[in-house]
């Protein structure tokens, strides 16, 4: 089976990588010359985005093509430059689309399933909502079978709380009642992987893990983890947030992954946020970090 990646970066390494999906061909898309050239000497077809005879030739030789590009100025890149030439195509392939959980807006702190309308807060969701809405349509008027993905907040290798422990940027903020879901990016690609297999059209999947938890609690297993001082709590009041922060706290909910365990059979391998730690500190993840 052949894999082309829109936008190859961290999921879609997890994918390719991943023990569930044997590959024939990868190739992919990336922002600049130099990671290109890098991937290319890992055996991945990697090519810039403005490279249409490439893209195009990979497109046309593709099973599976995954999306992870995200929306920029109100529309999604991905769609508005390439949509035309993959329906053109003709492929009998399988699309997946690399969404997040933020499209729910806030839902005081209730229970979402995949039937849960969209309701985005922000400008960035609410692109997401409108590149969903463009992908499916697009599987709806070909012969692709499209998927969504809702991601929960992505963690894995080079990316958790040991890390952010170990730049000393780690901030306990806390905010009662705040929860929230969380995915490891193995888990990702195991998602994607028994979707590719089992292909159902226009189906939406929220991945998440299988625990809400306050972010803090995250921050301060990590710490105990690692043996070092848990970092002090900050009431949410008082600390200073990011835009992005700030558009993460706005937002309280808990996400439902029922259907990607009872319709793909996905059991995960890192439930909570606890197992997920205990795997990255066991591998060395903090003492990589720091």
């Amino acid at each position: 089976m052949n894999l082309f990646v829109f936008g190859f970066g961290y999921t879609a390494q997890a994918l390719v990588r991943s023990p569930a999906q044997q590959w024939s061909r990868v190739a992919g898309t990336v922002r600049d010359a130099a990671k290109a050239e890098r991937l290319r000497a890992e055996g991945i077809a990697a090519c810039t985005f403005e490279d249409v005879a490439m893209v195009t030739e990979e497109i046309r030789r593709a099973d599976a093509i995954l999306v992870s590009t995200p929306p920029a100025d109100g529309a999604d890149p991905t769609y508005a430059r390439y949509a035309g030439l993959i329906e053109k195509a003709g492929r009998e392939a399988w699309l997946g689309y690399l969404s997040t959980t933020g499209v729910y807006g806030d839902q005081a702190g209730g229970w979402v399933d995949e039937t849960v309308p969209p309701d985005p807060r922000n400008g960035r969701s609410s692109r997401r909502v409108e590149a969903e809405r463009s992908w499916l349509e697009l599987g709806a008027r070909s012969r692709l079978t499209v998927a969504i993905f809702r991601l929960a907040g992505i963690y894995g290798p080079g990316r958790n709380a040991f890390v952010s422990l170990a730049r000393g940027t780690a901030q306990r903020i806390v905010k009662p009642g705040q929860v929230s879901n969380r995915i490891h990016v193995d888990d990702i690609a195991a998602v994607l992987a028994a979707s590719i297999a089992r292909p159902r059209s226009a189906e939406i999947y929220n991945v998440s893990d299988n625990e809400p938890a306050p972010p803090q609690d995250i921050i301060a297993y990590a710490a105990k983890l690692a043996g070092i001082p848990v970092p002090p709590d900050i009431p949410f009041e008082r600390a200073e947030l990011s835009p992005m922060s700030q558009s993460f706290y706005a937002e309280n909910k808990r996400i439902s992954n029922r259907l990607i365990r009872e319709e793909l059979g996905v059991r995960l391998r890192y439930p909570t946020y606890r197992e997920g730690l205990e795997a990255l500190y066991a591998s060395g993840e903090y003492d990589q970090a720091t």
